[in-house]
C-alpha cells in the first residue's frame, strides 16, 4: 500500500522537474513515465492526461493565493487590504517557490487553460487590491509593478534564504508604494477617479467600502447572477464592473469565474 501512496508523489515530481526543464507541451506523458520508471499504462491509471498532472502541482499554489486575496480584501480598510494581500500573495509564492517557477518559466502554460487563466485572475485580482482606490491609469501601473516585483524575485533568486527574500521583497514593495504617498496613491491621495473618470472619495469608492455583514454586501452570488457574471466577463467586461453591477467584492467575482477556469 505504501508503494501504491508513493507512485503518485513519484510521479508529480519527474512530471515538475520535466515541465520545469523542457516546458510543459514539450513533455510527454512517456517521458514522464520512463523517468519515474513505470509503464505508461501505469501511469495512466494513477493520472488520466497530461492536464491532471499540471492541476495537481499548482493546484496548492493558487489555492493560497486566492484565499490570501481574499482574505486581504475582508479587511476593509484600503491600507490593510493593500499589505495583506501582499504579504499573503509573497507567503504564498515562496511557499510554492517550484509551482510559481513551472507557471512562470514556460510561459506556453498562460495559454494553457484551466490553470493559466487561473492565475491571470489571481494577478488581475492582486492589482486591484494593491492599487486601491485610486483608479487612475498611474495607481493602476504602480500596482502592477508592485505585483510584479512579489513574484519576480521568487524566480530569479531560487535558491535564497526564504526569510532573507521575504524581508527584501516586502522592503522593496514599502519603497515602491511609500513613496507615492504625496502624488496620491492610495492611501496617500486626496480621491481616486472612477472608470468614468468620475472623481470621489475613497470612502465612497469601490475599494474603500466597508466589507462583510457590516457593509451590508451580499456574501454570494445567485446561480442566475453567476451565469450573467461569467457571460459578462466571457464578453470582455472587467471584474471590477460586475462586482459593481452585482454589489459584490472582486473577490466573490473572481470565486464564480473560477469555475470556468477549473476542468
Amino acid at each position: 500500500m505504501r508503494g501504491e501512496e508513493a507512485t503518485p508523489r513519484r510521479i508529480l515530481a519527474a512530471a515538475g522537474a520535466l515541465f520545469a526543464t523542457r516546458g510543459y507541451r514539450a513533455t510527454s506523458m512517456n517521458a514522464i513515465a520512463e523517468r519515474v520508471g513505470i509503464t505508461k499504462a501505469a501511469l495512466y491509471y494513477h493520472f488520466s492526461a497530461k492536464d491532471d498532472l499540471l492541476h495537481r502541482l499548482t493546484e496548492p499554489l493558487l489555492e493560497e493565493l486566492e484565499r490570501a486575496l481574499e482574505q486581504a480584501e475582508a479587511r476593509g480598510d484600503p491600507e490593510k487590504v493593500r499589505w495583506s494581500a501582499i504579504e499573503g500573495y509573497v507567503d504564498a509564492c515562496l511557499r510554492h517557490r517550484e509551482a510559481l517557477l513551472l507557471l512562470v518559466r514556460d510561459t506556453t502554460l498562460l495559454a494553457q487553460a484551466p490553470v493559466g487563466e487561473r492565475f491571470k485572475a489571481v494577478v488581475a485580482l492582486a492589482h486591484d487590491l494593491v492599487r486601491g482606490p485610486d483608479r487612475r491609469l498611474e495607481q493602476r501601473v504602480r500596482a502592477a509593478q508592485a505585483v510584479a516585483a512579489l513574484g519576480d524575485p521568487v524566480v530569479f533568486f531560487p535558491d535564497a534564504p526564504v526569510t532573507v527574500l521575504r524581508e527584501l521583497i516586502l522592503g522593496g514593495a514599502h519603497a515602491l508604494l511609500d513613496d507615492c504617498r504625496g502624488t496620491g496613491f492610495p492611501g496617500g491621495g486626496d480621491g481616486f477617479e472612477d472608470a468614468a473618470g468620475r472623481t470621489g472619495s475613497p470612502a465612497v469608492g469601490t475599494r474603500g467600502r466597508s466589507r462583510g455583514r457590516e457593509g451590508g454586501r451580499p456574501p454570494a452570488l445567485s446561480d442566475e447572477q453567476s451565469a450573467t457574471a461569467r457571460r459578462l466577463y466571457g464578453e470582455g467586461q472587467a471584474v471590477g464592473e460586475i462586482a459593481e453591477r452585482f454589489g459584490v467584492s472582486r473577490a466573490t467575482v473572481y470565486r464564480v469565474l473560477r469555475t470556468s477556469f477549473e476542468r
